[in-house]
């Protein structure tokens, strides 16, 4: 079996050809940086050519709003095209929990026009819709900052490790599709704030962080649950405590 993994060479891209390597799965990353570019069609059709499954974990590299929809909708429809004049039998995309509900975002409208393109195209496909990564905590506190306070909502959500998210991606892209979308979390529910805070001071890092539910999350107000998978989710193993003990770990 091989899989191509478009975005092959970023944070779960990487991880994701790892472990289907580790398998004996013939995993191929695919990504500027090996002469495929999804939204120019470069590279693609010889990229796809005899795959059994393309995985893609791409993303955008502007969240402007005309240009993430712009890249989110050239490059699907770009890559399904090459998929389906190359045979491939399974795509697999990688998506974000509760999509749907975080539409005044342009980058989630985006991606649920990326997944409609996925469901009327002819190719089976599974869909997969993520929590927020641990290591994405950083960013979420830098994007907040307006200089010493990071102002957040007291939102609920399952924040999970990239290894487990390249994990579970890899069990799906190997099976069945489901012709659906299949959710994945972490083990723990935690408030947005109260986790940042805790991020910032195991750091030594002397901002505040302030609890606001009118605050604003990558542009969305979040209410309390909108954040959270629902009761299907596939629940990853690595707790946010198991995470940081992990040598690997920045």
């Amino acid at each position: 079996m091989k899989i191509v993994v478009i975005g092959g060479s970023g944070l779960i891209g990487s991880k994701l050809v790892t472990k289907l390597d580790e398998h004996g799965v013939e995993a191929i990353p695919a990504s500027p940086n090996t002469g495929v570019n999804t939204l120019t069609g470069e590279g693609l059709a010889d990229a796809v050519a005899g795959a059994s499954v393309v995985v893609d974990v791409s993303n955008a590299p502007s969240f402007e709003d005309a240009a993430v929809l712009e890249f989110f909708d050239t490059s699907t429809r770009n890559l399904l095209a090459a998929e389906a004049a190359a045979g491939v039998g399974h795509h697999v995309a990688l998506s974000v929990v509760g999509t749907e509900r975080l539409t005044e975002s342009g980058y989630f409208r985006a991606k649920l026009a990326q997944e409609q393109l996925i469901k009327e195209s002819s190719i089976p496909y599974s869909i997969v819709r993520a929590t927020q990564f641990y290591e994405f905590l950083d960013r979420i506190a830098a994007d907040a900052t307006d200089g010493d306070t990071v102002r957040l909502p007291p939102a609920l959500f399952q924040p999970m490790a990239a290894d487990d998210v390249a994990g579970a991606l890899g069990r799906i892209s190997v099976g069945a599709p489901v012709d659906g979308i299949v959710e994945i979390a972490g083990p723990d529910q935690l408030r947005l704030d109260e986790l940042v805070r805790a991020r910032l001071g195991a750091g030594g890092d002397p901002r505040e962080v302030i609890t606001d539910p009118h605050a604003a999350y990558f542009g969305i107000t979040p209410g309390q649950r909108t954040l959270l998978p629902g009761d299907d989710a596939q629940i990853a193993e690595t707790s946010y405590e198991g995470w940081l003990s992990q040598p690997t770990t920045a």
